[in-house]
């Protein structure tokens, strides 16, 4: 369920490959028809041609028909909680998912959670089966990949398993030694928080790291040289992440979640999300004391939520550009991955038609571009200091 999308896919994939059938079932028709047809319906390295091997060899194949569910062993759900308007999350959207696809459930299945779901959502899955008077088994099992590293990754790393039965934790066992020999055993809530605290454990981190940043630049230094300094050979500060947006589908979504889970406190999260999303403006209202932004046109360098990625999906970048909108005469945009964002021009008509330069996402192939114009580049990509 979901299995058109940059959990489900690479999972299914690499299940796949190593020899199992796999059906996936998504409402996206045209990401369904894409994965049918062998195209990727986003980047994902290393995907493509195991899509292609594992569509020849007959193992897999895409459907918007939730009637295939009742043909599976194994139903993996990877249909997370989202946070509505209000930075509530939205515990409906699981359970009407399962809900849809209730009359296709048939006994001896395992339902398996694979995506981030607000704490107590497994055992609500549990109530909804018990309900409907199926005898199929319930699983929470987290996948823990980076984007852009998922077909490493999901044969690396270790497997978190929970279940609130032996038959089930066993089943769910089985099924993921597909992938590793390598478990990690918690009651579902503790599996549930695990997933949040790994998300929201990073998010902090880069907080960290750009409430430093902000706090260097306000005295006229940089930070990246001072970062450089305090974790060379020195073990104990190694971790001290660089500056930069942090963002993307997961990071912001549950450290919200983990908010409203403790009842809105949660102040090391709360502050965190104010450091992280006020950077953008953070970095305008810096530019408006050296520059009269008024009368220049702004580029910005890399519209995804992260480097070598095509995924815009709550991507910082956006949101300097609707700031900038306000501020700057005019802002162009351009990404070499991104392809769903027709208002992108390309980075000739960038760097021929701006004043100033803004590094969002640190693609590649912005590191050695030749420009004589002001470049802002936070993430230190260019390797000239960070200072704004």
């Amino acid at each position: 369920m979901g299995g058109c999308g940059h959990v489900g896919l690479p999972f299914a994939l690499v299940v796949a490959k190593r020899g199992l059938n796999v059906t996936l079932f998504d409402l996206n028709r045209v990401a369904v028809e894409q994965v049918n047809a062998g195209i990727m319906p986003f980047d994902e390295p290393g995907a493509g041609p195991v899509l292609e091997r594992v569509l020849a060899d007959g193992r897999l194949r895409a459907t918007t028909d939730s009637a295939v569910v009742k043909q599976a062993e194994h139903v993996v759900v990877v249909i997370g909680t989202p946070i509505d308007e209000h930075l509530n999350p939205d515990l409906n959207a699981v359970q009407l998912a399962i809900t849809e696809i209730a009359e296709s459930l048939v006994d001896g299945q395992i339902l398996m959670l694979r995506s981030t779901v607000y704490p107590g959502v497994t055992a609500m899955v549990e109530r909804l089966i018990a309900r409907l008077g199926v005898d199929v088994d319930v699983a929470f099992c987290p996948e823990r990949i980076a984007e852009g590293r998922a077909m490493i990754e999901l044969c690396e790393l270790p497997q978190i398993v929970a279940a609130r039965s032996q038959r089930a934790l066993d089943r769910a066992t089985k099924f993921l030694r597909v992938l590793t020999d390598d478990f990690v055993y918690l009651e579902p809530e503790e599996a549930e928080l695990a997933k949040l605290f790994t998300n929201t454990w990073r998010y902090i981190r880069f907080a960290t790291a750009n409430q430093l940043f902000m706090m260097a630049n306000d005295f006229g230094l940089d930070y990246e040289k001072i970062r450089t300094a305090v974790t060379y050979n020195y073990p104990r500060a190694s971790d001290l992440p660089g500056a930069g947006f942090a963002a993307g589908p997961c990071l912001f979504k549950d450290t919200m979640q983990l908010a409203a889970f403790n009842n809105n406190n949660f102040q090391l999260g709360q502050a965190s999300v104010m450091t992280n999303e006020g950077l953008p403006l953070y970095i305008v209202a810096r530019l408006e004391r050296r520059y009269d932004l008024a009368q220049m046109t702004v580029g910005i360098l890399g519209m995804s939520f992260k480097a070598g990625s095509d995924d815009i999906r709550s991507s910082l970048s956006y949101k300097l550009k609707r700031i900038l909108a306000f501020k700057a005469k005019r802002v162009l945009t351009t990404d070499p991955y991104v392809s769903v964002d027709p208002a992108l021009v390309s980075l000739d008509e960038v760097l021929r038609e701006s004043d100033l330069l803004i590094v969002g996402a640190p693609h590649p192939e912005y590191r050695d571009i030749e420009t004589d114009l002001p470049v802002v580049d936070i993430s230190n990509l260019r390797e000239r200091g960070v200072q704004v």
